[in-house]
């Protein structure tokens, strides 16, 4: 196999990171405040983060060849995604190739399963699931004390609103089973709440933990739409998803940047989803804390000093803009220039084509009411006002 070659490739980097999307971006902006160089493996050079890293390495982010020849020239290694060969990766480690997390503690986080499995072992609250079995495909049944609607989840690769199904009775259970591949998803009890909420935490090479303020997220179509900083919980509920985060990192030896998304309501706190890496619902740290859910990435990966976490602000709120047509240049420039005209606004663009339904940026408000109320509904205005100039895409 010819190597493809590597961009810029001037001096070793302090970081390499394996792929190269928007979470790759903030990561290597994060490298640049603290003077430190970064390579990014990724696919093309004109990927987000590859605009901006020192270096690029020219391989499809799950290419073990690739990440081989970034261990030649970053000390250490993160990740973008937890979408990684870990069989592939473990012979690289081996060798010394040092990556953070370690593969060992991604492991148990790359597929949903094997998440609940952890969790029920820890005696974590999650809901109730089940793997989809020839006994359960066979008989359709399902458990007593579940009701429909139900979930089914993909235990891989499944993000914002794909690999999900709400299954509305026995004939659409039955029908699904019949058009996947039963090895590929399971089935969970759905979940009535009142809050989604996230908890970002960090755990660094001496095994401290820090924490970001626990955040409220607003789902459209299974998409995170905005997220309000912080979230409006009770002292109990932050100190249960304080410990789960503390238990979890703890059991993985897990040394890095940790997102754990939760619901809460009448059956208390129950974990959705874990993802081993920074997080869409972490993006307003880059304006409102001390220092950012990348930032601490980069600390630790680095080897420097970690920085304590906290709010600068009475509150943020963070909007996601997703992609509203393909290619139509003029109404982007239109709706770009409107956004940044907005008296506060934090436009992040990901330099990314606007397709359909992508996430292409994020904007950022800083808040100032005290009272959480007032908070809320100045959040409140503050979307209205970016909805009217960019709304959420129609679905196809």
């Amino acid at each position: 196999m010819s190597h493809k070659p590597i961009i810029n490739n001037n001096q070793t980097s302090s970081i390499g990171i394996v792929g190269g999307g928007q979470l790759a971006q903030m990561l290597v902006k994060a490298a640049i405040e603290r003077n430190l160089k970064t390579t990014v493996q990724t696919a093309t050079k004109i990927d987000p983060a590859a605009i901006l890293a020192d270096s690029v390495v020219l391989f499809e982010a799950d290419d073990i060849e690739g990440t081989r020849e970034l261990s030649k020239i970053s000390k250490r290694i993160t990740f973008e995604n937890e979408w990684v060969n870990i069989d592939g990766l473990s012979i690289l480690e081996k060798e010394g190739v040092e990556f953070l997390p370690s593969l060992e503690a991604i492991s148990p986080l790359i597929n949903k399963l094997s998440q609940r499995k952890l969790l029920k072992n820890l005696n974590i609250p999650v809901a109730d699931w089940l793997p989809i079995t020839s006994q359960l495909i066979d008989s359709s049944n399902l458990p007593s004390h579940w009701d429909f609607p139900i979930m089914a989840k993909r235990s891989k690769g499944g993000y914002d609103g794909k690999g999900t199904k709400v299954i509305k009775d026995k004939d659409a259970l039955i029908a699904f089973f019949k058009s996947i591949n039963s090895d590929e998803w399971f089935i969970e009890k759905w979940v009535n709440y009142e809050k989604e909420i996230s908890i970002i935490a960090s755990r660094d090479i001496e095994g401290y933990i820090r924490y970001f303020p626990i955040v409220e997220t607003f789902q459209s179509k299974q998409v995170c739409d905005w997220v309000l900083a912080p979230a409006e919980v009770n002292h109990s509920v932050e100190l249960m998803a304080y410990n789960i985060a503390a238990s979890l990192l703890r059991e993985l030896n897990y040394i890095g940047v940790l997102t754990i998304e939760l619901f809460y309501g009448d059956d208390g706190l129950i974990v959705n989803e874990i993802a081993p890496r920074t997080h869409n619902s972490a993006h307003f740290s880059i304006e409102a804390c001390n220092t950012s859910q990348f930032d601490q990435q980069v600390c630790i990966t680095a080897g420097l000093p970690v920085p304590s976490i906290k709010l600068n602000y009475q509150g943020a709120l963070m909007i996601n803009l997703l992609g509203l047509s393909n290619g139509a240049e003029d109404s982007l420039n239109d709706r770009l220039k409107q956004l940044n005209q907005i008296p506060g606004a934090n436009l992040h663009w990901y330099e990314k084509e606007e397709r359909l339904g992508r996430k292409v940026g994020h904007v950022t408000f800083l808040l100032d009411e005290v009272n959480s109320l007032r908070r809320r509904n100045q959040a409140l205005t503050l979307l209205k006002k970016i909805r009217s100039i960019w709304p959420n895409p129609k679905p196809i």
